[in-house]
């Protein structure tokens, strides 16, 4: 069995390898790592992602999570991320699969 802070730097490793103007989800770093779901990779994001690229983790529909006050999309313009015009991401252009753990 792994132990916990394995998993957090195993999630922590997959947003740091994710190159600038491209993103994951939630649900593809969780398959990459194993063991837990996309709940739990948002956890770990949240209390522990603050010195990682966390705005290149995104929902499944190209959204941002509800936090951080919109700096996500100030984060995404400035890599050139490709957006749709809703200013979600678009995920055909910008999504990069993780490796697998």
């Amino acid at each position: 069995m792994r132990h916990p802070e394995d998993y957090v730097e195993s999630v922590l490793a997959c947003v740091e390898a994710v190159p600038p103007g491209r993103v994951t989800t939630y649900g593809a770093i969780a398959e990459a790592v194993g063991r837990f779901g996309p709940r739990r990779v948002g956890n770990v994001m949240a209390e522990h992602g603050g010195g990682v690229p966390w705005w290149r983790v995104v929902r499944a529909d190209g959204s941002p999570p509800p936090c951080h006050g919109g700096t996500a999309h100030e984060h995404h313009l400035a890599e050139g991320t490709p957006l749709r015009p809703s200013g979600k991401v678009d995920m055909v252009a910008a999504f990069h699969q993780p490796a697998s753990a």
